[in-house]
């Protein structure tokens, strides 16, 4: 029996059964459906790619996987420096591990590692943002702030090392101000916040934070699992604000294998640097570094760069700017546009329910929650086929 994952298992549907999938399409035994959620973020380049297709096949003809501890493989290495040369500034060492909500993990564990390393006991505390997600392992629930998800932490009471605050910049001087002593870390979802609802933000918010976490020396983390790879229009949007920390996953193997990097800049790579073994970071995810994750990865980049999917995520925003331009409904509260990502707010999630069924006998697959029907479709959908997304979005209100 399969337990499968935000569901009470005694309502649930029938899930949708995938026996093919090619391109932006998933096919069921009597349907095919344009995939307007990239499996969670992830599968940019859609699915069966060839290139991505035999790089897997390729290694696994080799091996699929050896430990990092005491070993070590090209693959692995060829990753490691392709992303050194492909983020900005000196964001150049790179710990692999095998999802998002692990690799925000190891991130916050260098936080206060560094600290500690530096004889700095008190600096406990975290900020980051209202509405925040940032995974559903423990430290990552306890840094996000969404009662839909991490309410199950209400057996702990609250927890005094972690502070959160809005993506104002008011709030943000105060909490500096207050805190600033105490903190090792701010960690955020640059400008765009996924799962806490596709809200989004300016970017004169996290210039802000930065010059804030160098005044008073504290480290910022960017949380880029689902914002990395030219979700938000940008790269990264570490190339707009630079952090200590960036933590990657999701498209960065094309949605082939779950695999995630938490990459660190130079200053805090060399806090760990030491001769003493006990300032080493003691973390070894089994499958960190997994030659066919890795392999993939590297080649899920090469495409990035060679047929230019910056161009692509340009003209999704333009096509979905105007097809959803003047669209407006009573039961909606907002509808946000950013990059390859458009959301419906609407103010009673009544109004969704039931749209998953609609869109799925119009060929498209969708999975709205809370009050929120969004897309993130792959970045090789053609201009017919994203209409094809928005269209259902919109029919559903005017049915």
């Amino acid at each position: 029996m399969i337990w499968y994952p935000y569901q009470q298992m005694k309502h649930m549907k029938d899930p949708y059964k995938i026996v093919d999938a090619n391109g932006v399409w998933l096919y069921t035994p009597d349907n095919r459906m344009i995939d307007s959620i990239s499996s969670w973020w992830s599968v940019i380049h859609g699915y069966k790619h060839p290139v991505l297709t035999d790089a897997i096949r390729s290694q696994a003809e080799r091996f699929s996987h050896v430990m990092l501890g005491g070993l070590t493989h090209e693959p692995v290495q060829k990753l490691s420096e392709k992303l050194a040369s492909w983020l900005p500034g000196d964001l150049d060492y790179c710990f692999f591990s095998d999802s998002g909500s692990v690799a925000v993990e190891v991130a916050l564990k260098m936080a206060l590692q560094y600290y500690v390393n530096r004889g700095d006991m008190t600096r406990t505390k975290i900020l980051s943002l209202t509405h925040a997600y940032h995974g559903d392992t423990f430290k990552t629930m306890e840094v996000g702030d969404d009662e839909d998800y991490h309410f199950i932490l209400e057996a702990y009471g609250e927890n005094p090392n972690v502070i959160h605050v809005p993506t104002e910049i008011p709030a943000l001087e105060k909490a500096f101000e207050q805190f600033h002593e105490k903190l090792n870390c701010m960690i955020v979802e640059p400008l765009l916040q996924g799962a806490g609802g596709m809200r989004m933000y300016d970017i004169s918010f996290l210039k802000r934070a930065r010059e804030l976490c160098d005044r008073y020396d504290v480290l910022l983390i960017f949380d880029e699992v689902a914002t990395g790879m030219g979700r938000t229009g940008n790269r990264f949007v570490a190339d707009l604000v630079l952090p200590d920390i960036i933590v990657l996953g999701k498209a960065l193997t094309g949605g082939y294998i779950g695999h995630a990097a938490t990459v660190a800049n130079h200053k805090v790579y060399h806090g760990f640097y030491d001769d003493d073994p006990g300032k080493a970071l003691m973390h070894g995810p089994t499958f960190m570094g997994n030659a066919l994750a890795c392999s993939v990865a590297f080649k899920s980049i090469e495409l990035f760069e060679e047929y230019n999917y910056m161009e692509k995520i340009r003209r999704i925003e333009a096509v979905t700017r105007r097809e959803m331009n003047g669209f407006t409904d009573p039961r909606i509260k907002e509808i946000r546009m950013m990059g390859g990502c458009v959301c419906i707010e609407v103010y009673d999630p009544a109004v969704l329910k039931g749209y998953q069924q609609f869109a799925y006998e119009r060929h498209v697959f969708s999975r709205p929650f809370l009050h929120y029907l969004y897309a993130m479709v792959p970045y090789i959908i053609q201009e017919e086929e994203l209409v094809q997304v928005l269209t259902a979005m919109k029919a559903w209100f005017t049915r």
